[in-house]
Order: structure tokens, then C-alpha cells, then sequence
């Protein structure tokens, strides 16, 4: 079994315990939902987007968010050397977007970017979407994944509900019939 142990780069918490089946993991994860998001970057380097669901929220106080990528891929790469990314947070009914950005039309198109309008500005963006400007001021490695942490400098809301990814497919969020008090939040807090 492989051991993602990170105590030789100077982690104060080093894993003291086997990791759980990459299978059991992959299955539970599955099951957990998340929005669907595009990261783009644009500079020196070049313009790039990716398809991820990997993205949250780090702070209020400065407003940060963080997006992993495989270490491995082109945004990663373009992300590190640009230091500069925007988190496009998909609306319902995107989900041509977020196959495209997957991917799944790079042997039609040279651009993923192509017949979209992309926005102005130093980040190309994605019409509709919530979008999350950032620069980026961590990006530690953890397993097969960069984490970068940005400072959200600017941002765009859309004005649409956000398009979700649960077990291998697109859903759309449904509000409860009465808006669901969040206790933890207050107690995160304090």
C-alpha cells in the first residue's frame, strides 16, 4: 500500500496511521456532493481551464478559496508559473462547459476556449457562472495534488443555482421548503 507521508518536507503532522483502500475512498467520495467549477489562468505561461470539483472556501478574514489540481496536469502548471486563477463556479444546465473543460472535446478544439465568451479582464471567465478571482499565495503539495490557496481579489455572483456532481452525474440543488439553520457555523467561530 502506498503511503502519502509528507514528514521529510518538515510536516508537523505526520501520518501515524495506514490510510483506508483507495477504492473504499474513491466509493465514499462519490457519494459526497460537490459544485462543479472551471479553473482558468492566463498569463506569461498561458490560457488554460480545467474542470474541477475539488474547490472551497478558506476564509472570510482575508477572503481566500482553495482549488486542487494534479500536480501533474497543464492548469496546475500554468496556475504555479501565471500566480494568478479564477474559480468559475457552474450554473445548472452548464454541463456541456464542464464537459468541455474536461476534455472531452480537446481532439475537435485547439482552444477550450473557442466560440465561448470569456470575459474580460486578466482571467478568461465563464458566462453565467459565479466566479472566484484569485491570486495565489500557497500552493503546498499533498499525494498527487497542488493546493493552491488564493486571495480573492475580485469576484463576479451569479445569479443562477449552482450545477452539482454526485455519483458520476450532473444534479440540480433544490431548496428545502424552509431555509436549514447551520449551528456549526457560530460554533466554528468562536
Amino acid at each position: 500500500m502506498a503511503h502519502w507521508h509528507t514528514s521529510d518536507l518538515g510536516n508537523p503532522f505526520p501520518a501515524t496511521s495506514d490510510p483506508v483502500d483507495r477504492s473504499a475512498f474513491i466509493g465514499a467520495m462519490r457519494r459526497v456532493a460537490s459544485s462543479v467549477s472551471v479553473v482558468t489562468t492566463d498569463g506569461p505561461a498561458g490560457r488554460h481551464g480545467a474542470t474541477v470539483s475539488a474547490f472551497c472556501s478558506v476564509s472570510a478574514d482575508p477572503p481566500t478559496a482553495l482549488v486542487c489540481l494534479n500536480a501533474t496536469s497543464r492548469i496546475a502548471r500554468l496556475v504555479a508559473a501565471n500566480g494568478s486563477f479564477a474559480i468559475n463556479v457552474l450554473p445548472q444546465g452548464a454541463e456541456a462547459i464542464a464537459a468541455r473543460f474536461a476534455g472531452a472535446e480537446d481532439k475537435r478544439l485547439a482552444d477550450r476556449f473557442e466560440g465561448l465568451d470569456a470575459g474580460p479582464g486578466p482571467v478568461p471567465t465563464i458566462s453565467g457562472a459565479t466566479v472566484l478571482f484569485c491570486q495565489t499565495i500557497e500552493a503546498p503539495v499533498s499525494g498527487t495534488h497542488r493546493i493552491f490557496v488564493g486571495l480573492v481579489t475580485d469576484l463576479k455572483a451569479g445569479e443562477e443555482r449552482p450545477l452539482a456532481y454526485l455519483d458520476g452525474a450532473y444534479h440540480s440543488v433544490v431548496p428545502q421548503t424552509t431555509k436549514a439553520a447551520m449551528p456549526f457555523a457560530q460554533e466554528a467561530t468562536q
